[in-house]
């Protein structure tokens, strides 16, 4: 889903070539977007209706396919925008994506969304802390304790943040 959103939120602002899109998408992880994820994305959203491809010619260069965005592919991208799955909730980029695009996002979707991320959260301390018990009579397992209780408290922050702006949202 991160990826289709990245892509619609690029081609909303208006039409663009392939290669150029390839550079315009930017991810939070850094992972450069490749050929073999982006072309057979552009072929599926546009048999699904969700982009249009022209064919511009430019003097004594190869034509380049141009697309552009469609109604639907503007729906699919507010749909996207407004739901994550629990199975993505525990994904950083799938949640943090959403978050940056918050203000396109109604009151009731965000809250949806930071229910989601909380639940995700509150698995990951459950993990944590039962790994934790399980080696806390061991007497070697010391970094193993400061990696976990550091996730613990990473995670304990982003509860904290997730809380702000749920106060946020209910003052939309």
């Amino acid at each position: 889903m991160l990826l289709e959103i990245f892509v619609l939120s690029v081609l909303r602002r208006g039409p663009v070539h392939g290669y150029d899109l390839k550079r315009r998408v930017q991810r939070p992880s850094l992972r450069p977007l490749s050929n073999n994820s982006l072309y057979p994305m552009l072929r599926r959203f546009e048999i699904d209706g969700l982009v249009t491809k022209s064919i511009e010619e430019q003097a004594a260069r190869p034509a380049r396919n141009v697309y552009e965005i469609t109604d639907a592919g503007r729906d699919r991208l507010t749909a996207l925008l407004n739901h994550l799955p629990p199975e993505l909730a525990a994904n950083d980029e799938e949640f943090f994506v959403r978050v940056s695009f918050f203000d396109e996002i109604p009151a009731a979707h965000q809250r949806a969304i930071l229910s989601a991320r909380s639940a995700a959260l509150d698995a990951a301390r459950a993990q944590v802390a039962t790994l934790l018990a399980e080696s806390g009579g061991a007497a070697k397992p010391a970094w193993r304790s400061v990696a976990m209780e550091h996730v613990l408290e990473v995670n304990e922050r982003e509860r904290a943040w997730i809380a702000e702006l749920a106060q946020k949202a209910d003052l939309k």
